[in-house]
């Protein structure tokens, strides 16, 4: 089984590489997720007779038995492209809106609303040029609709605002809106006309177009936004206005199921075959797996067992579709005084010690089970790869062998000098993980305590379950000692991982600072190395050392889906960044 699973992820991995080194030869970049630790979703829990009942009367009550039946691993919090932070809202948001660009079956920017676009000399200066498409009213998508929402974004500061910041994007000005409350209208964008969106950078960034599919860059028509209630944009399909290749048929924040259907009006209408997509949250692999097995669900992600079950059927094993997700789950330290029983994890040592008393190769073999890879890095493998050399950033999974792999002697040395620096002997802290994100997250979370107590006498590391809204809410607000996590990258750079630990990033969640890796990070995206790509790769490398070096996270495995795919169903764009699944070229 583990020989079938490692050929899939093999294929899966070379294409997506291929793909992601594109569109990774920036010059700047920035954390982000493709829903990653800024997912905010809770998962019903329910018997497999529940959701089959409950998916079959999605499809009843839309009339869709054409459909594309599809399981959500969580549930759809926010349509709302200010407010989405989970890879599933993100997903529905792009069924029915369409941004400048789009990606192609291997990943690549290409034209969607923005029929083409130039660049200045300087790659400071980008011209869109729409094509002719309308919204869902009938009224034409025009480049102001871009720069509403785009100011919308920077003005409101949301998670996702950083996006525009000198850290990614490098919008003219977002800085001083995003983070000072500046004036919304500097930001660097303008409609000269109703048919050209004009783009200023304070740099050059080289994957600029890339970042234009993911949701965040996505317009908004300001007449409907402004007609309806405040906080009801993207609440009910009412609420939601569309320009793409699907509408909102029936949808209610945080609900179990919803519906898309095709849009008649979509401006490319005639490339889409589906007529609709029924989307039912399932809260665990038995449930998916009793769902495909009785025909109530077409696409499926199972883990655990259930893998290799399917494996073994030979009705199944067919159906059996392994890719590289791009997720990197790892554990997060609060370094802060107000937990840790006082900041004790403030002590570079005591979170070697964690790290390195950590089986990964057992975590990915005995309890995730579905092709994902133990990850000895702070910077996933195979998502992005160099344009000078192809080579993957993260190819090398034993470079920071000193500071993070499996050795039970190194912890306990480094617990010693961390005892000895705290003056303690011994600890207690708390581990949170979410419930409701897939069954083997429970699994990895008790696997950790068991290994951590074993192999760091001493520690007691108590576990809290509880939903990943939840999760997400302790870790935002520095309520917790240690939180098993994920993040996701939203485009295909280092730097959608390395952008996390700046001083004072919203996602910097335990709260590290580090002097020589700001000054690094600031070289890499607005300095010294902007022109020089070789250097600022260098440059990246150096920073993901120190990270390494003083376990500012313990990386754990980086994520692959396990999916069954229903006998013909096609089409099908699976992605390791920014939007997962795509479903415009789908066919059932």
């Amino acid at each position: 089984m583990k020989k079938l699973i490692a050929l899939l992820m093999t294929a899966a991995l070379v294409v997506s590489l291929a793909a992601c080194g594109s569109g990774s030869s920036g010059s700047a970049g920035g954390s982000g997720s493709a829903g990653g630790s800024g997912d905010s979703a809770a998962s019903p829990a329910g018997d497999a007779a529940a959701t089959s009942e409950a998916a079959a009367a999605d499809a009843s009550a839309s009339g869709s038995s054409d459909y594309l039946s599809v399981m959500l691993s969580t549930n759809v919090m926010s349509l709302d492209t200010d407010l989405a932070t989970d890879g599933e809202s993100f997903e529905v948001i792009a069924d029915c809106i369409d941004g400048l660009m789009q990606m192609d079956a291997d990943g690549a920017a290409v034209p969607a609303i923005a029929e083409s676009y130039d660049v200045s000399e300087d790659g400071t200066v980008y011209t869109f040029h729409l094509r002719d498409a309308q919204w869902s009213n009938g009224t034409p998508v025009t480049a102001n609709d871009f720069v509403f929402a785009w100011r919308r974004i920077c003005k409101n500061a949301g998670e996702y605002a950083y996006l525009f910041d000198s850290s990614v994007g490098c919008v003219k000005n977002a800085d001083s809106i995003i983070y000072e409350g500046g004036d919304p209208e500097t930001l660097g964008v303008s409609a000269p006309d109703d048919k050209t969106f004009v783009v200023e950078l304070e740099v050059p960034v080289s994957f600029f177009p890339s970042l234009m599919y993911f949701p965040t860059f996505y317009p908004i028509n300001q007449e409907f936004y402004e007609s309806l209630e405040d906080g009801t944009y993207g609440t009910s399909p009412d609420t939601f206005l569309y320009n793409g290749a699907f509408v909102l048929e029936n949808y209610t924040p945080g609900t179990a199921s919803l519906t898309v259907k095709k849009n008649e009006n979509y401006w490319n209408a005639g490339s889409v075959t589906l007529p609709g997509i029924n989307y039912q949250v399932v809260g665990s692999s038995d449930n998916a797996l009793t769902a495909f097995k009785n025909g109530t669900l077409d696409v499926v992600t199972i883990s655990g067992n259930q893998v290799e079950s399917a494996e073994a059927d030979d009705t199944l094993s067919p159906s059996l579709n392994v890719v590289g997700a791009g997720y990197l789950w790892y554990l997060t330290f609060s370094q802060t005084e107000k937990n840790a029983q006082g900041g004790m994890l403030a002590n570079a040592n005591l979170r070697l010690a964690f790290t390195n008393a950590i089986d990964r190769e057992t975590l990915v073999d005995n309890y995730v089970m579905d092709g994902s890879l133990a990850t000895y890095t702070a910077v996933p493998p195979q998502f992005a790869a160099s344009s000078t050399t192809g080579e993957d950033f993260s190819a090398d999974q034993n470079a920071f062998a000193d500071y993070c792999g499996y050795d039970v002697e190194k912890a306990q040395d480094y617990f010693e000098k961390a005892k000895k620096e705290l003056g303690k002997d011994s600890f207690e802290f708390t581990m949170i993980y979410g419930n409701n994100e897939g069954d083997e997250v429970a699994k990895v979370a008790q696997a950790i305590k068991s290994e951590i107590e074993e192999n760091l006498p001493g520690v007691t590391l108590n576990l809290q379950p509880m939903t990943k809204s939840e999760r997400l809410d302790k870790m935002e607000n520095d309520d917790y000692d240690v939180a098993l996590t994920r993040w996701g990258p939203d485009y295909a750079d280092p730097m959608t991982y390395l952008g996390m630990w700046i001083t004072n990033n919203s996602n910097n969640y335990g709260f590290w600072s580090n002097a020589e890796y700001d000054k690094l990070i600031a070289d890499c995206t607005t300095g010294a190395y902007i022109s020089d790509y070789d250097a600022r790769w260098k440059a990246l490398f150096d920073a993901e050392t120190l990270v390494m070096q003083e376990a500012v996270i313990a990386p754990l495995y980086t994520k692959a889906n396990a999916n069954l795919i229903a006998n013909g169903v096609s089409g099908i764009e699976f992605h390791p960044v920014a939007l997962n699944r795509v479903y415009k070229n789908a066919t059932k």
